[in-house]
C-alpha cells in the first residue's frame, strides 16, 4: 500500500480521491487551506467525513506559502515520510471569479504547483498528478476535444493559470525526470459538489423555489462528469507514465436547457428561470475525447448523467437542513 500527499483534500474532487485511497488501504496526508472561495460549510462537511479515519492525517496550510509547506509537520526530519506520490487537487477554480481576482489564481494554481514540484524534486517523490481543466481548450475546440487540440488561447485567467501549471510540470519532467500526469477534467458534478457550479446551484434553486439565474439562452452544452468517475481515473493515473496530458470527461453531453428540464423532473418542481446576459468567460460547448484515458489507463466513465443527477438530488434532500442555506451567489 502507498503513502500519498493529497492537496485540496476538503475540496470536491480531493475529498473523494482521499476517500477512495483510504478505502483501498493506502495512507493519505491531506492538505487544504479551507479558504472561503465558496461557502466553507460544504468543505467542512467533506472534511469531517475523513477526520478520524485510520491512516489519514490532515494539515491546514496553503500550498502557495512555500515556507509553511517546507516547515509542515508531515516533514519528518526535514523531508516527507516515504511519499509515493503527490496528487495536487488544490486550486482556485471558476472561470468567472478568475476575471475578478486573477492574482489569487496565479498564487494557488501556478506558485502552489511550483512549490509542490520542488518538494518532489528535493525528496525524490516519484509521482506528481496535476488537476487541470477543459477550460484550457478555449473558445471553439474540436468536439469531442482531444488532448492535441490547441490550448494556447485560454479565455480567462483561470484557464491561463492552469496552462502555466501544466508548463511548469513539463519543465520539471524534462529537467529532473519527475513522472507527471496532467488530468484535464470536464465539468465535474455530484453530491457535495461546488456550490458555484450549475448542477448544485440549479438543484438548490429549484428545490427552494428561488430564481434560477440562467446566463445566455441555455443552448450552451457541457459533457458533465460524475465525481466518482473523476476520482477513479485520477487514482489510475498514479502509475508511472513519463509525462502525459489526459482528458477525463463524461460520455454524455447536454444543453443547459435540457439539464434544467431533467432536474425539474427529478425534483418534482418547476424552475423559475431568470434570463441574464451570456458571460464572455464561458465556453459555448465542452465534450471530451477520452480515447487516451481508455488506452493508457483502461478508464471509461461508468455513471450515466441521469444516474449521477439522481444521486445529487438524493444527497441534497438528505442534507437539505443545511444544504439549502449554502451560499450559491
Amino acid at each position: 500500500m502507498g503513502n500519498y500527499l493529497v492537496t485540496g483534500t476538503a475540496g470536491f474532487i480531493g475529498s473523494r480521491v482521499t476517500e477512495m485511497l483510504l478505502d483501498s488501504g493506502h495512507r493519505v496526508i491531506g492538505i487544504d487551506n479551507l479558504n472561503d472561495a465558496y461557502d466553507v460549510r460544504i468543505k467542512y462537511w467533506r472534511l469531517n467525513r475523513l477526520l478520524g479515519r485510520p491512516d489519514f492525517a490532515f494539515h491546514q496550510l496553503d500550498i502557495s506559502d512555500r515556507r509553511a509547506l517546507d516547515s509542515a509537520q508531515f516533514l519528518g526530519n526535514g523531508q516527507p515520510a516515504s511519499l509515493d506520490g503527490v496528487i495536487n487537487l488544490a486550486a482556485r477554480a471558476g472561470v468567472r471569479q478568475s476575471v475578478e481576482n486573477p492574482w489569487v489564481y496565479v498564487d494557488t494554481n501556478m506558485t502552489g504547483t511550483l512549490n509542490l514540484l520542488e518538494l518532489c524534486r528535493r525528496w525524490d517523490i516519484p509521482k506528481f498528478i496535476l488537476a487541470s481543466t477543459s477550460s484550457i481548450y478555449g473558445a471553439d475546440p474540436q468536439l469531442p476535444t482531444p488532448e492535441e487540440a490547441s490550448s494556447d488561447r485560454p479565455l480567462q485567467p483561470y484557464a491561463a493559470s492552469k496552462k502555466g501549471a501544466e508548463a511548469l510540470c513539463h519543465s520539471y519532467h524534462f529537467l529532473y525526470g519527475t513522472d507527471v500526469t496532467v488530468f484535464r477534467y470536464f465539468t465535474v458534478y455530484g453530491p457535495a459538489g461546488r456550490p458555484d457550479m450549475s448542477m448544485f446551484r440549479f438543484t438548490q434553486w429549484i428545490n427552494e423555489g428561488l430564481p434560477l439565474r440562467l446566463n445566455g439562452d441555455g443552448k450552451q452544452s457541457r459533457g458533465f462528469t460524475y465525481v466518482d468517475d473523476i476520482a477513479r481515473g485520477t487514482i489510475l493515473g498514479l502509475k508511472l507514465l513519463g509525462y502525459e496530458v489526459i482528458n477525463l470527461g463524461g460520455h454524455e453531453t447536454i444543453t443547459i436547457n435540457d439539464l434544467i428540464h431533467a432536474l425539474e423532473e427529478l425534483i418534482g418542481k418547476k424552475a423559475h428561470i431568470q434570463h441574464l446576459p451570456a458571460n464572455p468567460a464561458d465556453m459555448l460547448a465542452s465534450w471530451a475525447n477520452v480515447e487516451k484515458a481508455k488506452s493508457l489507463l483502461g478508464w471509461e466513465p461508468r455513471v450515466s448523467l441521469l444516474q449521477g443527477m439522481a444521486r445529487l438530488v438524493e444527497w441534497y434532500n438528505a442534507e437539505r437542513d443545511w444544504a439549502r442555506l449554502v451560499d450559491t451567489a
